[in-house]
């Protein structure tokens, strides 16, 4: 007969054996120790030099000290001495510093954590989930890295987003106390979409990438393209603003066809251009100038220019461009100016032009 139980090997009292008080503290020192089991740390090869009397830990491979060769062992510190208790496959503990529960498979500890995790149906963080956000995490911080190659992994890190068909929806979603602000991903197509909105309802796209073509499109980008519908009488020595009054396009409605300037809708960087086509009143000789004025007063440095000599009716033509920085509900204008003799600034060709570039 056996002088140990079969499984957590607890002494047997044995028939005319002295002092069996002796034999049976031992086995319940023993199912203290394992009953319940949670240990303290896996982590140590070595004794702490001031265990407090109860404190249970499996020792590290590579034990060392009163450990020595007692790898993947479970200790517990009871009456001024390290008991070992030899694991047995089945047995479970509960880690409490990493807050983990590892089972014996007979050869070793392995977590159970993993298989738990699998195929979970809700998974909260710091919240409940529910079957419309069945992963929900409520937090401050969230960290990906990359798995390097010191650890076995390639120091790279890809974030996997995947859609069933092209005509759906793939993004990311970005709100203001759960009102949607931007949309960022592919919606209804595979071209990449950058949407923001005021209120969660209308949309207006700032940013769209042809996936085929790689071409970048910027649908709301204040830009425009006017032109004046009737000849602009232009007396001697006099700047007068040119009567742009149609626009072929207005984006964002920038241009104000009313006022015949360009109104800024956002501070940013803008680039102009102008043309300006003569036509003659009473003379070829009329020399003609052109220019851009902010706020209908500043001429814009570098958007000045001037051709001297006789003009063909017509034919005779001025290009001006220039960058300006803007704030915004600035006022561009353009204006002409002869000198010698007066004339016309021509219908339909004389236009304007602009567009914002960062």
């Amino acid at each position: 007969m056996s002088d140990t139980t079969s499984h957590l090997l607890l002494p047997y009292i044995l028939a005319a054996q002295a002092q069996k008080h002796v034999t049976h503290n031992e086995a319940l020192r023993i199912l203290d120790g394992l009953v319940q089991l949670s240990v303290k740390d896996r982590d140590l090869t070595a004794p702490l030099t001031s265990p407090a009397d109860g404190d249970r830990y499996i020792v590290a491979s590579g034990a060392t000290g009163d450990w020595a060769g007692w790898d993947l062992n479970v200790v517990l510190w009871t009456d001024g001495a390290w008991l070992r208790l030899p694991p047995r496959a089945g047995w479970r503990a509960w880690v409490e510093d990493e807050g983990v529960l590892l089972v014996h498979d007979g050869a070793g500890w392995v977590g159970t954590t993993p298989d738990v995790l699998q195929n979970l149906a809700l998974l909260g963080l710091g919240t409940t989930a529910d079957t419309s956000n069945p992963f929900s995490a409520k937090l401050n911080a969230a960290l990906w890295t990359a798995r390097t190659v010191a650890e076995g992994g390639t120091g790279d890190l890809f974030y996997t987003m995947n859609k069933e068909a092209a005509g759906d929806d793939l993004g990311l979603t970005l709100q203001t106390g759960f009102v949607t602000k931007a949309l960022m991903g592919l919606f209804g197509s595979d071209r990449f979409r950058l949407a923001v909105s005021p209120d969660g309802s209308a949309f207006f796209d700032g940013l769209i990438v042809d996936n085929a073509t790689g071409i970048v499109d910027q649908p709301h980008l204040p830009r425009f393209k006017g032109y004046t519908n009737y000849d602009n009488y232009v007396g001697v020595d006099s700047w007068t603003k040119i009567g742009i009054n149609n626009t072929e396009y207005n984006d964002q409605g920038a241009f104000d066809a009313g006022a015949n300037h360009f109104v800024a809708p956002a501070d940013g960087t803008y680039i102009f251009g102008a043309m300006l086509l003569y036509k003659v009143n009473s003379s070829t000789n009329a020399r003609m100038r052109g220019r851009l004025v902010l706020n209908g007063s500043d001429e814009i440095r570098g958007s000045f220019g001037e051709i001297s000599g006789a003009h063909v009716s017509e034919a005779t033509a001025l290009w001006l461009q220039t960058l300006a920085v803007l704030q915004e509900g600035d006022t561009v204008e353009l204006q002409g100016y002869f000198r010698a003799q007066d004339g016309f600034f021509a219908a339909d060709h004389t236009s304007f032009w602009g567009t914002k570039i960062g």
